[in-house]
């Protein structure tokens, strides 16, 4: 989800931040004060697990996560573009690239079969795609037409492309990349059904896609669902039993779907059918670090969740006031 766009700070910080661990619901950050929170007493479909907790140094706000090679992850700083190269096992994470002025960093994927890192560009109506090794630019997409509202949430990478939501519109956005990692002509696909409801304020939000990528899996906020959409129709189908309150981003691997359910403060496993129709609830996943996560990264068996504090903004309209943002890493 999204306020206004607003004035980034100048602060910038570049060294790595040292892990930080919590265990007996002890949080420490940083040089913040220490806090206590209570862990969940964990069921048989819900689990609290001890977590690593990475800041974003100088990071003003968050929200996207990608996976990149071994352990390394990017994240973006959600209202002023930037984004962060960090890695799980070592605990840290340094801004890797200073985006342009007005520029937003939400949903993001990483191509790194051609060294490509695709972001989701906000109420610009546009996508950015950086190179992996060095931080520099290599496009600015427009995928919604100029003048037209629009919300370009999240993305997800197929072996054609790339598939960008749009929260405002009816539509999913698809940009070739070709053997050589060259970007294609930019298309738009409407979608039909019932994920073509646009009844609240964000609605398509996070995004999956099988690995033949001949299904997409797509989270609706504002419905509280999960639809399937058939790429090449734009036809959407409910997934039966997945009802996901908050739902964000998406992590799907085999048939085991995790969705990231922010101002829960959870992330719920769900198990799919083989034919995608329907799903159970296999466990949810808490911890006393998590401020509102928006998006998640796998690696392997852990799960890397970026905390984006929604809950801090004064209004609804305002930005976030966390004096950190960071990102909570914990078993899958």
């Amino acid at each position: 989800m999204r306020t206004v766009l607003w004035k980034r700070s100048s602060t910038r910080v570049l060294k790595g931040v040292p892990v930080t661990f919590l265990a007996a619901g002890l949080l420490v950050a940083g040089s913040h004060t220490a806090t206590t929170a209570v862990a969940a007493t964990p069921t048989a479909h819900h689990v609290a697990v001890q977590n690593k907790v990475i800041t974003l140094p100088g990071a003003t706000s968050a929200e996207g996560i990608a996976a990149g090679k071994g352990t390394t992850f990017y994240a973006g700083d959600l209202y002023a573009g930037d984004i962060y190269r960090g890695d799980i096992r070592t605990g840290t994470a340094e801004r890797f690239i200073d985006a342009p002025a007005g520029r937003a960093a939400v949903g993001m994927k990483a191509d790194m079969r051609h060294g490509l890192l695709f972001v989701a560009g906000d109420k610009s109506g546009q996508a950015y795609v950086y190179s992996t090794s060095t931080g520099a630019e290599v496009a600015t997409l427009q995928l919604a037409a100029p003048g037209t509202t629009s919300l370009i949430n999240d993305v997800v990478l197929t072996a054609g492309g790339a598939w960008f939501t749009d929260s405002a519109q009816a539509k999913l956005h698809f940009v070739p990349v070709g053997k050589q990692g060259t970007l294609g002509q930019v298309r738009a696909l409407d979608v039909t059904g019932p994920a073509a409801e646009l009844s609240g304020e964000y609605n398509l939000n996070g995004i999956e896609a099988t690995p033949d990528g001949k299904t997409l899996i797509v989270g609706h906020f504002a419905n509280q669902r999960i639809y399937t959409i058939n790429p090449h129709t734009g036809a959407s189908t409910v997934i039966k039993g997945v009802k996901a309150p908050n739902a964000d981003g998406l992590v799907l691997h085999g048939r085991d779907l995790w969705v990231v359910q922010g101002f829960d403060n959870k992330i719920s496993r769900f198990k799919l059918s083989g034919d995608l129709r329907s799903g159970t609830l296999g466990k949810e996943i808490t911890s006393p670090a998590y401020g509102v996560p928006a998006t998640a990264a796998r690696f392997g068996h852990l799960l890397a969740a970026v905390n984006a504090h929604f809950d801090t903004r004064p209004t609804p309209q305002d930005p976030p006031a966390s004096p950190t943002y960071e990102v909570v890493v914990t078993k899958s």
